[in-house]
């Protein structure tokens, strides 16, 4: 083997070197899905792909032939044995429903490349470019195994000139161990972005210090199991929040912006090889519910990332949609949030002028699936439909529908609803600061926004968590604090703080239904960390002073003994009277872009580019929020945000089965680790 390796290194650098001349084109099998380091390396180690037993999920492969030939058929191989329809192994009996599942059966029949949302013989498949000509996408779709250990997968493909084409990959199926009281109910809590400085810095703020002493904790701090997540994508140590969200729930590596599915070579973006999430997986054994709130738009990643599989995390019309049209599937109850544009009808699908009622609703995001998928996986086939009325479509499906807080706590005035939907905002909800501004009696900011009447997050989560508890088979719950993320982006100290507290609030909230229901599990964590946000001391000088002096706010930074303890004070809705204070705490950024500083809170929100109207009065970006009254910190990034960091991130967890989350572990295994605890016990 080494040998073999050494001569593949060897190669590699002679045809780096030109030293041989490339063909023109070479037959071969140039991607192998799931992914495999056995297919791309030529070792067995690491195991890249992983499943739960009977954990369904697509055999994908790009087969490219010679020049003049084309695929003219395919099967793939798992262990020897070809896949083909409904297979027993490992046990389970003909009685075991998910064998039913295991897709289209596609042994030998004609080769298909799916593009565009439409299966097409090979010669009309719309591939990246860079293929050669008569390459084939082929699939095999809803496979599942129920055997525990590593498989090797095969695929054979025959060409026209009756040649085999062939690679091989492996993946594992991760036993449950059985023993143990299961948890009924699952609780993810996600602070968008929020690594530990977050936290710190939300527990100096809401709770102060006395000689070195916290005064109090948060209430993620008071779960008694806390470990470290490593949260790299499949295509990069730095994730973003598709793959950070997804890679909890389907214990696999997806490539940044893409949810549920893994990359392929063709050009549309709902026909990726899927994963089946954790809500399907749990939906189908046990019946469980599926509950889904954020302060964002529901369209986003983190959101998305529980229910949707696309390659493209910014088709927000296909995702909304995909949200209900497959909610038999993930077993979707509750959806709260921002992005209502989404789901407002637009019939002549016009992206200029802005259509009055403020939809987004476009063709070009929308989605109708291939046929394979559609019989593989047993789902609708979508549809471009930019008219779609979609908060008709889930009123018409049992979900009672909130358009704003006060409509909210009307609808459980009758009593807890079956579904509930509720849309707050056009796009991302206003953050916590300007929210509880609104309460306070300064409306200027939520005016402008034009929705005064939102909830906060742990509002949204008592009623999330009421409605779900409905289902004697239990649920599995997303929570989000998205704008920690969003406002950490845009270096917005003031505001990022205020919504990891609006977030704790929200945990506090999952912790007593745990305490009330200990039959649950919840953990609190984030998809990755952003903006190496640093707590780097504390202004020496006063509010007064600071506000007086706003060109200097450099000089003004105290740091080791000079920071002393900032002391903010809560006010009896317990968010800090002022976040303007003496000696207030100074959070650093190690992955910024250029921002003008003055350490002084923003009056208004900077712009957020997903709003269809924009407040006039919120500034363009941080490159130019302050530039007239603060100082130049030039950044380390392109752009004009800050950026997310490979930087591992804390998780804590309470409940039933919550000692399984100590120490180091990758984000997949969190998968693994909720699957054990939900169906074999903790």
């Amino acid at each position: 083997m080494r040998i073999l390796m050494l001569s593949r290194l060897a190669l590699g650098t002679a045809l780096a070197l030109g030293l041989f001349a490339a063909p023109v084109q070479a037959a071969t099998v140039s991607r192998l899905t799931p992914p495999s380091e056995l297919f791309a390396s030529g070792t067995s180690d690491p195991v890249i792909s992983r499943f739960l037993p009977g954990q369904r999920f697509d055999l994908q492969a790009t087969v490219q032939p010679d020049a003049g030939e084309t695929i003219e058929s395919f099967r793939f191989l798992v262990d020897g044995k070809v896949v083909n329809g409904p297979t027993p192994i490992g046990g389970g009996g003909a009685s075991d429903p998910r064998l039913l599942r295991n897709g289209l059966v596609r042994e030998t029949g004609p080769a298909a490349c799916i593009a565009n949302g439409k299966t097409t013989g090979a010669a009309g498949c719309s591939l990246v470019a860079g293929l050669a000509a008569g390459s084939a996408v082929v699939s095999f779709r809803g496979y599942s195994n129920y055997e525990p250990g590593v498989h090797e997968f095969k695929v054979n493909a025959r060409t026209s000139t009756g040649r085999t084409l062939s690679a091989t990959g492996n993946f594992e199926v991760v036993g449950i161990a059985e023993g143990g009281k299961p948890a009924k109910n699952i609780i993810i809590l996600l602070g968008d972005g929020m690594g530990a400085s977050h936290r710190t810095a939300a527990r100096i703020m809401a709770k102060g210090y006395a000689q070195g002493k916290a005064r109090g904790k948060l209430a993620m701090d008071t779960f008694p199991y806390t470990g470290q997540v490593m949260t790299a994508s499949l295509n990069s140590i730095v994730t973003d929040s598709a793959p950070g969200m997804a890679n909890y729930v389907s214990g696999n590596k997806a490539n940044n912006n893409e949810e549920g599915v893994w990359p392929d070579d063709t050009l549309a973006a709902f026909d990726n090889p899927r994963i089946e999430y954790l809500s399907q997986y749990l939906h189908m054994l046990q019946g469980k519910s599926l509950g889904i709130v954020t302060t964002s738009d529901v369209f986003d990643a983190t959101p998305a990332a529980n229910a949707v599989h696309t390659a493209l995390r910014g088709n927000g019309t296909g995702i909304v949609d995909q949200f209900l049209d497959e909610s038999d599937k993930t077993g979707l109850t509750v959806l709260l949030g921002g992005g209502r544009k989404w789901f407002l009808p637009n019939p002549s699908n016009s992206t200029s002028p802005q259509p009055a009622n403020g939809s987004q609703r476009r063709a070009s995001t929308d989605y109708v699936l291939p046929a394979d998928i559609i019989a593989g996986w047993g789902v609708a086939p979508g549809k471009l439909d930019p008219e779609r009325d979609l908060i008709a479509d889930f009123v018409g499906a049992g979900f009672a529908y909130a358009p704003d807080n006060t409509a909210l706590n009307t609808a459980f005035s009758r009593g807890v609803p079956d579904k509930l939907l509720g849309l707050f905002a056009y796009s991302n909800m206003n953050v916590s600061y300007d929210k509880i501004a609104a309460r306070r009696g300064n409306r200027e900011v939520v005016d402008a926004f034009g929705f005064p009447d939102q909830p906060m997050l742990d509002e949204m989560t008592d009623k999330a968590l009421q409605v779900l508890s409905r289902n004697r088979n239990g649920f599995v719950a997303m929570i989000e604090g998205a704008s920690i993320d969003k406002q950490a982006h845009l270096m917005d100290t003031d505001r990022w703080i205020h919504d990891v507290m609006e977030f704790d609030r929200a945990v506090a909230v999952a912790r007593q239904f745990a305490e009330r229901n200990p039959d649950t599990l919840v953990i609190v964590t984030a998809d990755h960390e952003c903006s190496g946000a640093a707590i780097i001391g504390a202004a020496t000088v006063t509010a007064a002073q600071l506000e007086a002096d706003r060109l200097q706010g450099k000089n003004v930074v105290g740091i080791y003994e000079a920071a002393r303890f900032p002391r903010y004070t809560l006010a009896a809705d317990g968010y800090p009277v002022t976040t303007h204070i003496d000696h207030k705490m100074l959070i650093g950024y190690g992955a910024n872009a250029d921002r003008y500083e003055n350490w002084l809170p923003s009056a208004f929100p900077t712009r957020d580019s997903q709003q269809p109207f924009p407040p006039a009065q919120s500034p363009a970006n941080p490159s130019v929020r302050n530039k007239d009254n603060g100082v130049l910190i030039t950044g380390q990034i392109a752009g004009d945000q800050a950026a997310h960091t490979g930087t591992d991130i804390p998780l804590s967890a309470f409940g039933r089965g919550s000692s399984h989350f100590t120490g180091t572990f990758d984000n997949t295994d969190v998968f693994f680790k909720l699957g054990q605890i939900a169906v074999g016990g903790e």
